[in-house]
């Protein structure tokens, strides 16, 4: 799948990067009509150390999927971005079934 991962106001080390391709990746596993995504990572100005954000878009036929997640590290906000999509993805997919 193809995706562009944006990094906002700093650098997304290799790694990182790797990581959330591997991880979205996963989703077409779900469904294998996802044509691209798209991945915003920011650090929030929130006190807490829960300050890092992913946002991830799908397009997907016919809509487009959404989930942001902000935790204590970029890894653990992908992976609830990426199973919240999980979700989204597995319930469009029983939309498109004939009945």
């Amino acid at each position: 799948m193809k995706l562009k991962i944006h990094s906002i106001h700093f650098d997304a080390d290799q790694k990182l990067v790797d990581f959330i391709q591997e991880k979205v990746d996963k989703l077409d596993h779900f469904f294998d009509r996802i044509i691209d995504g798209e991945v915003y990572l920011r650090l929030d100005k929130a006190s807490n150390n829960e300050n890092k954000v992913a946002e991830i878009r799908l397009n997907v036929p016919g809509s487009n999927l959404f989930a942001k997640k902000q935790t204590k590290s970029f890894e653990e906000s992908t992976d609830q971005a990426v199973e919240a999509l999980r979700r989204q993805v597995k319930k469009h997919k029983e939309k498109l079934k004939p009945a």
